[in-house]
């Protein structure tokens, strides 16, 4: 550095711009009781003093990436710091950069700039509220209602969130967990949050912020990666079934799929998934055979994808690839 740049650098003022704070968020999700859950704290204190949010805090400035604040986040949140095998555990959590939240009043504290994570773990432990929250919990997705009220799906993504769902969605590619049926869209009306729900509705859940259209976008781009990627496997175990990883696939999208469509479609896939040569202890519930074992293959990408069958279709279409 030259000698005008340290004397510019000296001269700098950054209170002379009107400060903006940035924070991490996670959208947590993992497999517990054969049903996708997402992980929830409850605020402690003000802002949304008792609403449930997503893990996330402030970024120490100076001291951390963002990545790094991430991953400190969702640790301390699960619990496993300090815990016996907390290394391996969280070595196997796969997080990725979700998107960045920037609308000036989604914090009424101050212009708080979100970048929201998206996490894939395996058999997480009952989370340990964090320093600022009263409780966390495991909340199972298909419990939830996260529509935005008054968003129609013609409205597209908030025009300063960058990198959310896929094609700027937000999240109404589910089967109600976080739209309506699935591929409907959002209702045009406002939705009135004192109407009582239906019979049978998803239990409605307010979160704090706007962590409804931040977990509504981690689920769309979770839905839609497995379709393409392994990432799959980062909910299992190292070793697992083919059948295991089908209720992976069966629990993110909601759909029930064919045992034998799914089993021929993972083998056709190279690198998706390579034998252990071993098998399980034990036949399955009703007796035959044990499972073969397999673990994750060396695939990045794959080739070709596992489409999500469409709504309504009849059956697996060979030219589409699909495996309902």
């Amino acid at each position: 550095m030259d000698a005008t740049e340290q004397a510019w650098l000296a001269a700098y003022d950054p209170r002379a711009y009107t400060p903006v704070a940035v924070t991490v968020d996670v959208v947590a999700l993992t497999l517990r009781h054969g049903r996708l859950h997402v992980l929830l704290v409850e605020r402690a204190l003000p802002p949304y003093q008792g609403r449930w949010a997503l893990p996330g805090g402030f970024l120490r400035a100076g001291e951390e990436s963002l990545d790094d604040a991430a991953a400190r986040e969702l640790a301390e949140e699960t619990g496993l710091p300090g815990t016996a095998g907390a290394e391996a555990a969280l070595s196997r959590i796969h997080l990725e950069q979700l998107g960045s939240y920037g609308v000036p009043t989604r914090d009424p504290r101050m212009h708080v700039i979100s970048v929201a994570y998206l996490a894939f773990a395996p058999d997480l432990p009952d989370p340990r509220a964090g320093s600022d929250a009263a409780h966390a919990a495991w909340h199972p997705v298909g419990d939830l209602d996260l529509r935005p009220a008054g968003r129609s799906e013609s409205a597209g993504a908030p025009a300063d969130t960058h990198g959310g769902g896929v094609g700027g969605s937000t999240g109404s590619t589910g089967s109600g967990d976080a739209g309506g049926p699935a591929g409907a869209p959002y209702p045009a009306e406002p939705v009135d949050p004192a109407e009582p729900p239906p019979t049978g509705a998803p239990t409605p859940i307010e979160l704090a912020f706007d962590h409804a259209r931040i977990l509504a976008d981690g689920l769309d781009r979770a839905r839609a990666k497995i379709e393409y990627s392994p990432l799959a496997t980062a909910f299992l175990p190292y070793d697992f079934t083919i059948p295991e990883l089908r209720a992976v696939y069966e629990a993110v999208w909601d759909e029930k799929l064919h045992p034998g469509n799914f089993h021929r479609k993972v083998l056709s896939v190279p690198g998706f998934v390579e034998g252990t040569g071993s098998t399980t202890e034990r036949g399955g519930a009703r007796g035959g055979p044990r499972a073969r074992t397999y673990h994750a293959g060396d695939a990045r990408l794959l080739h070709p994808a596992l489409l999500r069958p469409a709504p309504g279709e009849p059956g697996p279409e060979p030219s589409r690839a699909r495996i309902g």
